[in-house]
């Protein structure tokens, strides 16, 4: 158990590092199976993800119901309404990193590059706007990612989800990296040579 919950920790301070997360914003959750059954390890509401002790890892089953210490994200109806519909995902990172997120804020759509599996659709997924932490947000993006492993969330930010939190944290990483080339792209076309 402290190996999970300190594997949470560990990608809320590399992704705070990245600038992928920041101030208080942005969750994390592992889904962890057991003898006993299983549970979902999350990020509490309302504290930085940079830093976190093991003792703010809240503990809830896949119904909400809470198992620790603690407040959940405000998303955790959105991570377990994943995690029900996907019993391949065993972690979620959702972000608001500005590259992605300010994609997400306008009418573009971030293409999906190469780089992190194969393309068989020519962009990443997106949902539009529901209010975060609305049981609308989470049965929409339960949804709307469908078989896919990264969606946009409209005004809002992104969940990447994946086999464990490596692969997790990688793409939300790769996401951000894509969006920022694209968003450079996008600023050099637009400018005539001097």
């Amino acid at each position: 158990m402290i190996k999970n919950i300190q594997e949470i920790i560990d990608t809320g301070n590399n992704l705070y590092n990245k600038n992928l997360i920041s101030g208080k914003s942005g969750n994390i959750s592992k889904r962890i199976r057991g003898a006993s059954g299983e549970f979902i390890a999350i990020t509490p509401t309302l504290k930085s993800l940079s830093g976190l002790n093991p003792e703010d890892i809240v503990l809830v089953d896949l119904d909400g119901n809470l198992l620790s210490n603690g407040k959940p994200s405000s998303e955790i109806g959105m991570h377990l309404e994943i995690y029900k519909k996907r019993d391949d995902i065993n972690a979620i990172v959702h972000t608001h990193a500005p590259y992605a997120t300010g994609f997400a804020f306008s009418d573009k759509k971030i293409k999906r590059l190469e780089g992190f599996g194969e393309i068989k659709k020519p962009y990443l997924p997106s949902i539009e706007y529901e209010k975060p932490g609305s049981e609308e947000l989470a049965v929409n993006a339960s949804e709307g990612i469908g078989n896919d492993d990264v969606l946009i969330l409209k005004n809002h930010g992104v969940i990447c989800v994946g086999e464990n939190l490596k692969e997790a944290e990688s793409l939300a990483i790769f996401v951000e990296e894509s969006a920022k080339t694209q968003f450079v792209t996008l600023m050099l076309n637009s400018v005539e040579d001097i």
